[in-house]
């Protein structure tokens, strides 16, 4: 008979477990980051590397093909954005002149409705900047070490094509041979989910992407191309990307534009997209098999930041749905990926309104007095 621990000992050594967890995954971000990557990049070549072993390619090449094919993708979405940040900076200088004066009418407005003086704005300003630098610092150093992370994605990809068969039976293996078809229900619908995802991401940023950049040319905003493109890519993060994809273009608008009427045409513009992008393009393009509800999305969102910075923040959603498959296949975490999911029960197991009246019944009833003799 299994030895029946305590509900406070059960709950220390699953926090600490989590602790170590957290800890874990965090001092090794600059090696997970680059592996979890590539194997949603294997996961979504891996169709083409079957199709090219069907048309009776050897291994080696069908996997080196589909790689090239992808890094002629990224290169050429690379080239394009490059061409467009190149004419952005032409005119940072004549946009730093614009943001001086903008801010210093802003200063003599402030100063002339609130009477707050000069200097006590500028040291307000100063100590903000000061405040933002070590944010920059860091989200630069991210992004640096992203970068250099790149160069490992094709060899890691590779590697995780070619040693596919290898990792399965591992997988199969670790479990005993009576879960064989649940460990194989689980890889396949992960498989499934996540080559999905990705796929129907790519349409919905396109889409997305076509929308914003056709709404800013219509506008008259400057880069609207770039600037679609960023808004595109920043609205794969749920509701957080959404608020600076709309903040960059009216940060520009204000800064190239007299009048503030364009920017008021920028934010409902916007909101008509993203009504659009939530109700039509997410629902029948991105999530139709696996759907995680907004409140797990945003706090997956903020986790995968903490751990690994701006490539979390990108990986939290897949990662998410995968606990969830994992979760719906296991009796003991079915409740967490219920938890997890986007289906509002019609009511609670137990009313509140009965709730008094099951922890009364639930006390034990008093003993009958004894009667004295």
């Amino acid at each position: 008979m299994l030895k029946q621990y305590p509900f406070y000992f059960k709950c220390t050594i699953i926090l600490l477990g989590l602790i170590l967890f957290v800890y874990v995954i965090f001092s090794l971000r600059e090696i997970l980051v680059p592996l979890s990557f590539s194997l949603l990049i294997a996961i979504l070549l891996n169709p083409m590397v079957n199709r090219f072993q069907q048309w009776k390619f050897p291994p080696v090449l069908a996997i080196s093909l589909a790689l090239f094919i992808a890094i002629l993708f990224f290169l050429g979405i690379g080239y394009f954005l490059s061409m467009q940040v190149a004419g952005f900076t032409d005119q940072l200088p004549l946009m730093k002149k614009k943001v001086i004066q903008l801010v210093h009418e802003l200063q003599l407005e402030i100063n002339r409705r609130f009477n707050i003086d000069m200097e006590k704005q500028q040291r307000a300003i100063d100590e903000a900047g000061a405040g933002i630098r070590p944010w920059l610092g860091s989200t630069a150093g991210t992004v640096m070490t992203s970068i250099g992370a790149l160069i490992l994605l094709p060899v890691y990809t590779f590697l995780f094509l070619y040693y596919k068969k290898l990792l399965l039976n591992f997988l199969y293996d670790a479990f005993a041979e009576e879960n064989f078809k649940e460990v194989g229900v689980v890889l396949k619908q992960t498989k499934g989910a996540i080559q999905h995802y990705m796929y129907g991401l790519v349409v919905e940023a396109t889409i997305v992407a076509i929308l914003n950049s056709t709404l800013l040319l219509i506008l008259g905003v400057k880069y609207w191309i770039l600037l679609g493109i960023l808004g595109a890519i920043l609205n794969i993060l749920p509701y957080i990307g959404g608020i600076i994809s709309v903040s960059l273009p009216i940060i520009i608008a204000t800064i190239t534009k007299d009048g503030f009427h364009t920017q008021l045409l920028i934010m409902i513009g916007y909101a008509i997209i993203q009504f659009i992008d939530n109700h039509f393009l997410v629902p029948y393009i991105v999530s139709s098999k696996v759907k995680i509800n907004a409140l797990i999305s945003i706090v997956f969102v903020l986790l995968g930041n903490a751990a690994w910075g701006i490539p979390g923040m990108f990986l939290s959603i897949p990662f998410a749905g995968i606990l969830k498959i994992i979760f719906d296949r296991i009796d003991e975490l079915k409740p967490w990926g219920r938890l997890l999911g986007d289906e509002i029960p019609v009511r609670t197991r137990v009313a509140w309104s009965n709730f008094g009246k099951i922890r009364k019944a639930a006390k034990p009833a008093k003993p009958p007095a004894k009667k004295v003799q």
